[in-house]
């Protein structure tokens, strides 16, 4: 899978379903700012699946950006993926790392104390902690609060990306909080512009960090 690419100043994480205009959409959130992306459908079937994780890649290649794709090993090693995301009942981080190799990207998502302090020993890259606040992206699932961010940011020895409700205007108490790291959903998938929607909010971001 090649070099793992790095992800120490990577700051704007986007997660994102299928789409018709897949390829035009992630080279306009490319423009504006995203630096990693992640491919996560729950619908399509693994063909599918794999052609369009392949375009996917493609065009975050042509843009020198990571390509993650959700919860399936498998086929990000058949897509020659930078690296799989899994949630805590996807398949084993363990499993994912002896499937795609050292240099692969390995996230786990964590939704409190316990997931995280279990993180410790799982073979994995970052973490995702949240969501902060309740999202339609995750139903059922509630917000964690800006206490388990605190909590996560102190304690994790790898990098951590903030989910749930990120949009500008949010990014200031999550930063407060300790958050250097943002997942983006909704506010670049419902945009009209969304290079410009993107371009808003990193600049946010670096304002929290003084940029």
């Amino acid at each position: 899978m090649g070099e793992t690419p790095d992800l120490a100043g990577r700051r704007l994480y986007l997660c994102t379903a299928d789409r018709p205009d897949l390829e035009r959409f992630l080279a306009a959130c490319l423009r504006g700012g995203v630096d990693v992306v992640q491919l996560r459908d729950k619908v399509l079937p693994a063909r599918l699946i794999l052609e369009r994780a392949r375009l996917a890649r493609a065009v975050c290649r042509d843009h020198g950006v990571p390509f993650i794709l959700n919860d399936r090993p498998d086929l990000a090693l058949d897509a020659e993926a930078d690296g799989v995301h899994v949630g805590q009942d996807d398949a084993p981080a363990a499993l994912a790392r002896r499937l795609l190799g050292p240099n692969a990207i390995i996230g786990l998502s964590t939704h409190g104390p316990a997931d995280l302090d279990a993180s410790a020993a799982q073979p994995v890259d970052y973490l995702s902690a949240g969501p902060i606040n309740p999202t339609p992206t995750k139903p059922g699932r509630p917000g964690t609060g800006l206490g388990y961010l605190r909590y996560a940011t102190t304690t994790a020895s790898r990098p951590v990306f903030v989910t749930g409700g990120v949009t500008p205007e949010s990014v200031g108490e999550m930063a407060a909080a300790g958050a250097t790291r943002f997942v983006v959903v909704r506010w670049l998938t419902e945009a009209a512009d969304p290079e410009a929607h993107a371009c808003a909010l990193a600049n946010a971001i670096r304002r929290t960090q003084g940029g």
